[in-house]
């Protein structure tokens, strides 16, 4: 399946570099905070990171629906 080059989502492509960056550093930083806090506060870490990427897969799905005419 091609995509038309018009596709676009509600991201620009520099949005989308950085929401991927952010999940990136976040779902990393999460394992990290768990060893080292003594609470259960890195669990904001893992509801960051799900937002995150509920935003790109949201993105992707406008991108890869079909151009209307």
């Amino acid at each position: 399946m091609r995509r038309s080059p018009n596709a676009t989502g509600f991201l620009t492509a520099r949005q989308r570099q950085l929401a991927w960056l952010g999940f990136l550093l976040v779902a990393c930083q999460a394992p990290v905070a768990a060893k080292v806090l003594p609470d259960d506060s890195w669990l904001f870490s893992i509801v960051v990171a799900l937002m995150v990427a509920t935003v790109i897969m949201a993105d992707d799905s406008m991108r890869r629906r079909p151009a209307t005419e």
